[in-house]
């Protein structure tokens, strides 16, 4: 069921054992817009984005509760596909984590995971997702060869084409920058912003400069709860709460 809200998150709570990490987290993420999830370190931003996927079921001493509506279905009830999920909403890491395979199998992992062989479809796969990264001029005549061979930001644009080889809805991006350098960055910054005509983007950030040039909406995390979430422009310009404010101008954090 397509909704206007990609997710609608009400009263989460997430603990990892005896602690608390999540404190009555609601949020809507809206479809095709980039949203960025800012806030000090340990606030919060990564569990939460993890939740997202499911990916703290992992963690064996984690508990959730409340309700995560993604496309209306909360992904928590005991009837989801967890595996479904994962192909709809896919994740790019901190560090570029290509597989120590060639960049065409890097490409088509995911698409063979899920039963596709036939090697006309799998190579118009790898060329529509190298092109949607901007990558393909960079590797078409090394497809065959060790995606290890690559820069760190092309390791990561080879990362965010294996995500978007399986045709998710969502992506997910857990500092996708914070490895590379200042060119890199701007180059997976502008990805970003054409991506998200056909993807909804939600991002973690330490920069606050780039979610500031790439987001649509904002989420100020502090001590495991959102503060503020609002339009970008209005979080830079005109945040609402004080702590907002402290954290953007930099008093603290």
């Amino acid at each position: 069921m397509r909704t206007e809200n990609v997710y609608e998150i009400e009263h989460l709570d997430l603990y990892y054992g005896t602690f608390q990490a999540l404190i009555d987290v609601g949020i809507t993420i809206p479809r095709q817009k980039i949203t960025a999830l800012i806030g000090p370190s340990g606030c919060g931003k990564s569990t939460f984005i993890r939740v997202l996927n499911r990916m703290n079921d992992l963690i064996p001493s984690c508990r959730i509760e409340g309700k995560v509506l993604f496309d209306g279905e909360d992904i928590y009830d005991k009837s989801c596909d967890v595996i479904n999920l994962r192909k709809k909403v896919g994740m790019v890491f901190q560090k570029p984590n290509p597989f120590p395979k060639t960049v065409y199998e890097n490409v088509v992992y995911g698409p063979k995971i899920h039963g596709e062989k036939d090697k006309e479809k799998l190579d118009a796969i790898v060329e529509r997702t190298l092109k949607e990264v901007a990558l393909w001029n960079e590797v078409k005549d090394r497809l065959h060869k060790s995606a290890l061979g690559l820069s760190g930001g092309q390791q990561q644009r080879l990362c965010i084409a294996r995500c978007l080889a399986v045709a998710p809805e969502v992506v997910l991006m857990d500092e996708p920058t914070s490895a590379l350098d200042p060119i890199a960055t701007l180059k997976i910054e502008e990805l970003m912003s054409g991506l998200c005509e056909k993807y909804t983007i939600v991002i973690v950030t330490h920069n606050m400069q780039q979610a500031g040039r790439i987001s649509d909406f904002t989420s100020f995390f502090l001590t495991g709860e959102i503060i503020e979430t609002d339009v970008t422009q209005k979080i830079f310009s005109n945040p609402t709460n004080k702590k907002t404010e402290d954290y953007i101008t930099g008093r603290f954090g």
